[in-house]
């Protein structure tokens, strides 16, 4: 088992157990202790809770799958690296007109090796593991890696020497066992892909590969065609040779064919999932676990990912899932080694803070830091403030969501993006991507640049013709769109920019010029760095913070990780640079784990949808608990039960060991004691009552102190004993939100008391601590107290002619007065009586009082109350009390993880589906559950109550087509959406059909806000898409909003996938009005740009 000694393992399992892990020794690789701090395949949670998951529907199923040939192998990789230039901390180039950039001191970056040639260069060399473990059915004939024979004729060979990783990985396949590669961007993740559909077509089986976005399924579409031949692709938009061996879709594809039971799905041999770290996705990573959950057993998968911590515990739940082996080869190995810079703002450089060693280099850190607002640079590198992602002018004044931005030009000189990238021009170290964190910024940094020209004329004249030939293939208003004629000049510059916003001819050609080296700098949001292979050698980010739709944190280590992986071509560069851009002072520990952060763990987001449960009813043999049971989420919920039953274990043994004399009566005596705190908690609760406490509070007066201590601390409670109040003050609480019918709280009562605190207690001290019984010499100090604090209230009251305790001595002098009195009254100070003094006649209040003294009478005539043992005796009852409760809590959480995930959302969802008719009692799919089964681009429930109510029916075509667009736009806006007449009425409809569906999810006891489930359905591009069905050019359609142009078209193809279903739809129910208006629908929108082919295709 990965990270343990073989007596730890055996530890874990009894010696009768079939299904007990077994170690497979191996003898090619060097065993590597994994506890010395690499961030493996498997963290410690899952090296030491290794469990079955939770299959409950086959009991014969439920075992812990066997890991093997747990190895790791120290690579040693020496580079050629001449010295970037840029030093411990180079400077940026100098404002415009400037001849070359400025050079700061700094020495150039250390290395291990210090065999420098006489050209500059220095011969790094860089370790890193390649590991590899695989997780086994139990009895699995497992012959070790290292034993592997090759095969006379591989299916495909490399003109390279294979990377240990890549060799591990395809004698694994080799073998027709399932492997997931885990290892950074550009490592070579590709050549195991390219070697599963090798052996696939070889044996003339048929080879799935699935990819989370249509666009890299057509990017690796044409890859694929020109290395295999025998290539298809389908992705909804477009179907092209379905037939061949080799299918390239998208995992809704796939889904959607397992659950129609596909031939196609017989033929296949393999499937590979690629970037399946996507697979913790919120929105779509369901749609991969339950591909994966229902592909059948006999498949092998290649699964590739970006490095994950819990590799391993991924492989132990497709090995349980197929019962089959699944390998782990997992690298942190890096082909070119990455520096990472700090630029803070209006600073006069960057700063190393990461070396290509991973070194964290704290003294530049630090140096970074300090200039933070030293400098006279702009901050400009985010542009003008024009709103939150609209189009708008390009100079910061868009309207609503706002316009994309321009250049900052509050300060003189140019801004500090402008000046990093003169310098990284002048240093040769292009291409570089720009990645920042919204459409409108990404724009705005590029008009900062536009000024810039970057090419040569001949690079000018590729961009030209390749920009040509691309647009050539649309209409002429098309061509002449505002978004593609003022793209060019930048694009003809060197310049380029990639979001989603973007038209999407538009970044397929960007991703050209990019590939072909004809842009030097390109501006990117985040989702650049999902899947597209397209490295540079330098990296810049505009910001240490996003914002993630709820609060602008810290960019995560993972996310780090995925976008500064684009830095460093393989083959092409010695190094890559990352310059991390700071507006602000970060601790170091933030940065650390941002540049040397460990990746983000392959979590499950599987949640529960109807057409899931609906689909899964239509299957024979099969149900949704069969999903739940299966899932990754219930597997990773289970993993923990090995791990809590120690715990239980350790806590029962405890339990078992301690044995406490006379218990019986300890219990008893126990019992009566904490009834009698009890009443006297609430006796001081009636006493503390402003009512009856705030006549006796006045200065001199003396008060008995006991507050609660803060909650890291061991003691329960801090006893002050008695001190002086000085004054008291009324604290009224602000009124939370602007709800002025909300009752305003109580005002709180805060007590300034002269009490004494321990020894070098400073004045001011947010939790100041009691002066310790045997300690003579502490500290006097006014402390304020709330009136809870209070345990009891003198009659006694000192006389102060004069109050001044802002000097020690004063104090000091006071709290000696306070001690002499207390020594007065041995029996104790007196208190003020309830009832005489204070006045308290209420007859529940003497009642406790009574009881008070029963139980006290109880208490003294018990035998303990005596015992010379008795505190030892309480405290050794008080202990077993903790472990009986931990004990129950452990038994609790055992019980809570082996029960199903997500189990009584279920039960609510059936309730739904059977109260709307879609199902029957006994779960039976009704003519409505048919039809839902139909829909997975909108929302199954809301479109199939809309066509069984008849809400299309009186609704023209172009009606229709509107209303169904807000099932398909989700993208926030705070403009208020322009709205025709004739789409007013079928908008209210569907509202009202949503509002009646929430109102049986809440009757049904599922967790539903009603206004947010029907503000779901954003009805921002109605008039935009019924102009378009009404023959409108996309120009037109374009000013009348200002969503991004790339938002609209992604929008509309969503709409047509979402028609061709409701066809499909209408037509299971014999609806051919229905079926011929959708389908007049997706004629009426299917023209021009919005449907313009992929350039890939």
């Amino acid at each position: 088992m990965f990270g343990a000694d073989a007596d730890e393992v055996f530890e874990l399992f009894d010696e009768d157990d079939e299904d007990a892990p077994v170690i497979v020794p191996t003898v090619s690789y060097k065993r590597k202790d994994p506890t010395n701090g690499h961030s493996g395949p498997s963290g410690s949670a899952e090296k030491k809770a290794r469990a079955s998951g939770g299959d409950n529907q086959d009991p014969a199923d439920t075992y812990t799958p066997v890991i093997a040939d747990d190895v790791a192998q120290e690579v040693q990789h020496q580079f050629s690296v001449r010295d970037s230039g840029f030093g411990e901390g180079a400077a940026t180039a100098q404002p415009a007109g400037s001849s070359a950039p400025a050079e700061t001191n700094g020495a150039p970056p250390a290395s291990d090796s210090a065999n420098d040639g006489a050209d500059g260069k220095q011969n790094l060399v860089i370790s890193h593991q390649v590991r590899h473990q695989v997780a086994l059915p139990p009895g699995y004939p497992y012959i070790p890696i290292s034993q592997h024979v090759e095969p006379e004729e591989p299916a495909r060979t490399y003109p390279f020497t294979l990377d240990p990783f890549q060799r591990t990985a395809i004698h694994s396949i080799q073998r027709e066992e399932s492997v997931l590669v885990a290892a950074h961007t550009s490592a070579g993740k590709t050549v195991v892909a390219e070697y599963a559909i090798a052996h696939s077509l070889k044996r003339k089986q048929r080879v799935i590969y699935t990819s989370p976005i249509k666009a890299l399924s057509n990017q690796k579409y044409r890859e694929l065609l020109q290395e295999f031949g025998d290539v298809g692709l389908m992705t909804g938009d477009v179907t092209i040779n379905p037939g061949a061996g080799c299918l390239v879709m998208t995992t809704e594809i796939f889904r959607s064919m397992l659950y129609r039971g596909s031939e196609v799905i017989r033929e296949v041999a393999w499937v590979v999932f690629d970037e399946v770290h996507y697979m913790r996705d919120k929105a779509r990573g369901v749609v991969w676990e339950e591909t994966m959950i229902l592909v059948p057993d006999k498949v092998h998968f290649a699964f590739l990912s970006a490095t994950i911590p819990n590799a391993m515990q991924f492989a132990e739940w497709i090995c349980k899932l197929h019962k089959q082996p699944c390998h782990v080869v997992y690298t942190d190995f890096r082909p070119t080694p990455l520096q990472h810079y700090l630029f803070p703002a209006g600073g006069d450089g960057i700063h190393l803070a990461v070396d290509e060693k991973s070194v964290f280099r704290e003294d530049n850190f630090q140096k970074a830091i300090s200039q933070l607002g030293s400098g006279e640079g702009s901050r400009g590198a985010r542009g003008g403030r024009g709103g939150r992602g609209g189009r708008g002018d390009g100079r910061g004044r868009g309207r609503g969501r706002g316009g994309k931005g321009g250049a900052d030009n509050s300060t003189a000189g140019p801004s500090d993006l402008y000046k990093i990238i003169k310098m990284i021009m002048s240093k040769n170290y292009h291409p570089v991507i720009v990645f920042s964190f919204s459409k409108r910024e990404c724009e705005g940094n590029a008009l900062i640049l536009s000024k810039l020209d970057l090419t040569s004329p001949e690079e000018k004249s590729m961009v030209d013709v390749i920009f040509k030939n691309a647009v050539s293939l649309l209409s002429e208003d098309d061509r002449s769109l505002p978004q593609i004629e003022h793209l060019l000049p930048l694009l003809r510059r060197g310049i380029g920019i990639h979001h989603s916003g973007l038209l999407p001819i538009l970044k397929e050609v960007i991703e050209i010029l990019f590939q072909e080296g004809l842009l030097k700098v390109l501006f990117a949001t985040e989702t650049f760095s999902i899947g597209l292979n397209m490295p540079a050698k330098t990296v810049v980010f505009t910001a240490v913070r996003k914002w993630d739709g709820k609060e602008s944190r810290w960019l995560g280590g993972g996310e780090y990780i995925q976008m500064s992986g684009r830095a460093g071509r393989r083959g092409l560069d010695d190094r890559g640079i990352v310059i991390l851009m700071i507006d602000e002072k970060m601790e170091p520990d933030v940065a650390k784990s941002m540049l040397k952060g460990v990746a983000d763990p392959l979590n499950s987001a599987f949640h529960l949808t109807y057409s899931m449960i609906l689909n899964l009813l239509r299957i024979e043999g099969i149900s949704p608990e069969y999903i739940l049971e299966r899932s990754f989420i219930q597997f990773q919920a289970c993993a923990r039960i090995p791990e809590l039953e120690r715990e239980l274990h350790i806590h029962e043994s405890r339990l078992e060991q301690l044995v406490i004399p006379r218990e019986d009566q300890v219990q008893e005596y126990y019992q009566i004691r904490q009834q009698l705190d009890q009443y006297n908690q609430d006796v001081r609760d009636v006493l503390n009552h402003p009512q009856y406490a705030l006549p006796f509070l006045q200065a001199g007066r003396l008060v008995r102190i006991r507050m609660k201590a803060p909650e890291d601390e061991p003691e329960k409670e801090y006893d002050f004993g008695w001190g002086m109040m000085t004054t008291f003050t009324k604290v009224v609480p602000k009124q939370k939100g602007n709800d002025l019918t909300a009752m305003p709280e109580a005002p709180k009562i805060v007590i300034d008391t002269l009490l004494h605190c321990a020894p070098g207690t400073e004045v001011g001290a947010k939790f100041p601590k009691p002066c310790p019984p045997d300690v003579e010499k502490g500290e006097f100090l006014v402390v304020p107290c709330a009136l809870e604090a209070v345990d009891g209230l003198s009659t006694i009251r000192m006389h102060l002619e004069k109050l001044d305790l802002t000097g020690h001595e004063a104090r000091a002098q006071l709290g000696r007065k306070v001690r002499e009195i207390k020594k007065r009254f041995p029996d104790g100070v007196p208190l003020l009586d309830p009832v005489e003094d204070m006045k308290i006649t209420d007859a529940g209040f003497k009642k406790m009082i009574s009881r008070i003294e029963t139980l006290e009478t109880k208490l003294f005539a018990h035998p303990l109350h005596t015992d010379p043992e008795l505190s030892s005796l309480v405290e050794s009852f008080e202990i077993k009390l903790r472990l009986s409760g931990k004990v129950k809590e452990a038994k609790r959480q055992i019980q809570l993880t082996e029960s199903v995930v997500q189990l009584d959302e279920l039960k609510c969802r059936r309730r739904v589906l059977r109260r709307l008719g879609y199902t029957t009692s006994a779960d039976v799919i009704e003519m409505k559950g048919r039809v839902a089964c139909e829909i997975s681009a909108g929302d199954e429930l809301l479109l199939t109550e809309m066509i069984f109510n008849g809400a299309f029916n009186e609704l023209s075509v172009d009606q229709t087509v509107s209303l169904l667009s807000c099932f398909t736009f989700g993208e926030m806006t705070e403009a208020v959406p322009r709205m025709r007449d004739e789409l007013a009425v079928p908008l209210r409809i569907m509202q009202e059909s949503a509002r009646r569906i929430a109102k049986v999810s809440q009757e049904s006891k599922l967790t539903i806000d009603e206004e947010e489930y029907i503000a779901s359905f954003r009805p921002d591009l109605m008039d935009v898409t019924y102009a378009w069905c009404q023959g409108a050019k996309f120009s037109q359609i374009c000013k009348m909003t200002d969503i991004f142009e790339g938002s609209i078209i992604r929008s509309m193809r969503r709409l047509e996938e979402l028609l061709r279903q409701l066809v499909a739809a209408a037509k299971s129910i014999g609806n051919t009005d229905l079926e011929n208006k959708f389908a007049e629908g997706i004629n009426k929108i299917k023209r021009d740009i919005v449907f313009a082919g992929s350039l890939y295709l």
